[in-house]
């Protein structure tokens, strides 16, 4: 489900967490430990202490927002392999923010089979999502999110569920942190009738999708309930182009997810989401639809 990507991908997910759907796995996939995160980002600050430079003076020099560069050195946030490039050249760090890099093995809130997806979502140019369990991740309000996570079989405890929202909250900040990527979503309908956690959840729910609905980068379709054909009868799809323009897949089950790389499979995909871009709702009809049922509430 696409988290994260993100309560089933990853949204995802998403599974732990982190997956696109935003749903919870199971064993295997719970939060794990921050520790190497954090020795990583006090091992960042020492180097850039030394250089004498602020957070706010350090960020511009390596291409990431001073939010960002302070969650790394927090050990809140999973360094991509640019910006370690790019700190040791600025920092001078002697090899050695490489070498505590080639450690971070463990990424907090996010299950171990959804982080290459997530790594490679962080800079994709182009993300496409079809949900039909769950609003994906990337949409998810925190108490929609949280109600996911209280839901979740066998049940988790307060830090469990706090450690979720934390990685679920971090995913979220692509839709803001990234402009420059194209987004489309196509949700099912009935995902909003259901009225996971309540009128009040359902209601705010509908009031952030309307507003990310807005955002010039970002796409958000409606699959009506009645349809007399449906190309995503499969399931969950979830799809993104890297930088290089090499496109890759996600699928995600109820215990794992499967990174997909294999061309044709990946084409595949892509045929079946062209086809319910041209089933679904168009954008402003979506929009309408999402008006009606808000009023409806």
């Amino acid at each position: 489900m696409a988290d994260g990507m993100d309560g089933s991908p990853g949204t995802g997910t998403e599974a732990a967490g982190g997956t696109p759907s935003g749903g919870c796995p199971g064993s295997g996939a719970e939060p794990e430990s921050s520790d190497s995160l954090k020795a990583f980002g006090e091992v960042l600050k020492a180097f850039r202490k030394r250089a004498g430079l602020t957070q706010e003076e350090f960020a511009p020099l390596v291409r990431y927002s001073q939010p960002t560069v302070g969650s790394i050195e927090q050990g809140r946030r999973f360094p991509q392999p640019e910006f370690v490039e790019r700190a040791e050249e600025v920092l001078d760090a002697f090899g050695a923010l490489r070498g505590a890099a080639r450690h971070l093995s463990r990424q907090p809130g996010l299950a171990s089979w959804f982080r290459q997806w997530a790594r490679l979502e962080a800079e994709a140019i182009t993300l496409n999502t079809y949900e039909c369990r769950l609003v994906p991740g990337l949409l998810q309000t925190e108490t929609y999110a949280r109600t996911l996570f209280v839901n979740q079989l066998p049940p988790l405890d307060d830090a469990q569920i706090e450690a979720q929202w934390e990685a679920r909250a971090e995913r979220k900040r692509l839709l803001t942190e990234r402009p420059n990527t194209a987004y489309s979503f196509i949700l099912e309908e009935h995902l909003f009738l259901r009225r996971m956690g309540g009128t009040d959840v359902t209601r705010g729910l509908i009031d952030h999708v309307l507003a990310v609905a807005e955002q010039r980068n970002v796409e958000i379709q409606l699959m009506p309930v009645v349809r007399e054909s449906h190309a995503g009868l499969d399931g969950p799809i979830c799809l993104l182009e890297t930088p290089q323009h090499k496109w890759f897949g996600y699928c995600e089950g109820q215990e794992s997810g499967q990174f997909v790389a294999d061309s044709r499979v990946v084409s595949m995909h892509q045929m079946r989401y062209a086809r319910m871009r041209s089933q679904a709702l168009s954008l402003e009809d979506s929009r309408s639809l999402l008006r009606r049922m808000r009023g409806a509430l």
